[in-house]
């Protein structure tokens, strides 16, 4: 977490404060369009209303906002200095999604193995660049930069690693680039902020997707022919998006018990509160499970609609087939994508299944009970979808 940066008295009246600050640090003046405007202006109002931030908690949320804007600024001044970088359309990536919390990050950093697919790694969506060699990258002040504030958002909040690790060298999910038009879910999840949330609920994220695109062509212009593996959950409310950027895209769409995986969500989301606010934990975690559930209860209703419109572009994994057998389950996946494992990606996998790293740092746990919301109610909110994945037995 990012506290370098003083806050000002009131966010609501820094907006060129802001961008003097970003123009400045990254030695461009070119924010991309004006599309970013509107959800910046609301985020910094909520801001001054919403959170009780801690005088912590106000660095940290000001050092994030400040962050994500050079993120964004940095993108168009690389495209600005990599003439051609747009020539090469991204015709058939590979996209995880699913609610959070059902496998889609263990999947992909299983699938990213295979070194014929590219991804996004966590320090290029923190600063899209074209990708140099991997050799290269510790010569970056942007890698440092990513790895020292991930390194600094676990010492704050130890538990976080065992719930979700990320690291600048890995790949990592599309919603960090896609938050740089400031029409993001993301900025619900890191402290108080329903006045942001509730116009966000109202929004169309497509500009937001068309900068996503332009940034992946970025990243990969060095090897444009080289096949995209991305993830984000968040895409399955906007497979709609998602399908007008990439029409030849292949989804796979995993799928959980929700009374599992939305508090676990909620879990990982809290950790957050004691750093970020004074005060209203038990408030907030009941609010928050409120909210997730109704809004991925919402993404997997609308993902349906979405996935029938496109016969045999989505493939829907119950997390439990996977934790079971998930050599057998990649074996599938390819077939679904149309490409070969090599015998090296193979070995790497097995390999990687076998070490487990996502339980190397200590085992996220937590009690349904402190969210305010029972099981068998969360299950409720989901309708059919329980049962028509067969969840409680997957």
């Amino acid at each position: 977490m990012d506290d370098s940066y003083d806050p000002p008295d009131c966010f609501a009246t820094a907006m060129d404060e802001l961008h003097d600050l970003v123009a400045r640090e990254v030695g461009c003046a070119d924010f991309g369009g004006t599309d970013y405007l509107p959800g910046l202006r609301v985020l910094l109002q909520s801001m001054d209303y919403d959170p009780h931030f801690s005088a912590q908690g106000r660095r940290y949320a000001w050092g994030t906002v400040v962050g994500v804007l050079k993120g964004r600024t940095q993108a168009i001044k690389s495209m600005a200095e990599t003439p051609g970088f747009d020539r090469h359309a991204i015709t058939s990536p590979v996209v995880i999604t699913g609610v959070p919390r059902t496998g889609t990050t263990a999947l992909h950093r299983l699938m990213a193995v295979d070194e014929q697919f590219q991804g996004l790694q966590t320090w290029l969506l923190d600063s899209p660049m074209p990708r140099p060699p991997v050799a290269r990258w510790a010569d970056y002040p942007a890698f440092h930069k990513t790895a020292a504030v991930l390194e600094a958002r676990y010492a704050a909040a130890p538990g976080k690693r065992a719930a979700h690790h990320m690291a600048a060298e890995e790949v990592d999910e599309c919603c960090l680039v896609l938050r740089q038009g400031f029409v993001s879910n993301l900025w619900s999840c890191g402290w108080s902020a329903a006045t942001y949330d509730a116009w966000w609920q109202c929004q169309s994220e497509a500009e937001s997707y068309r900068h996503y695109y332009r940034c992946m062509q970025l990243i990969g212009s060095g090897e444009p022919e080289k096949r995209w593996l991305l993830k984000n959950p968040g895409h399955i409310e906007n497979l709609d998006l998602l399908f007008a950027i990439f029409p030849g895209a292949k989804v796979i769409q995993t799928h959980r018990d929700p009374a599992q995986a939305v508090p676990s969500l909620c879990a990982l989301l809290i950790q957050l509160h004691p750093l970020m606010e004074m005060g209203r934990r038990a408030q907030r975690a009941h609010n928050m499970l409120t909210r997730e559930v109704a809004k991925w209860a919402r993404a997997v209703h609308k993902a349906a609609l979405v996935a029938a419109r496109h016969p045999g572009q989505v493939f829907d994994l119950v997390h439990g087939d996977f934790h079971r057998n998930p050599m057998a389950v990649l074996e599938r996946i390819y077939g679904f994508i149309g490409m070969e494992m090599s015998a090296p990606a193979r070995a790497g996998m097995a390999r990687r299944i076998a070490e487990k790293p996502e339980l190397q740092h200590g085992v996220h746990r937590y009690d349904v009970a402190d969210f305010g919301l029972t099981r068998e109610e969360i299950r409720e909110r989901f309708g059919d979808y329980v049962d028509r994945f067969d969840l409680l037995n997957g």
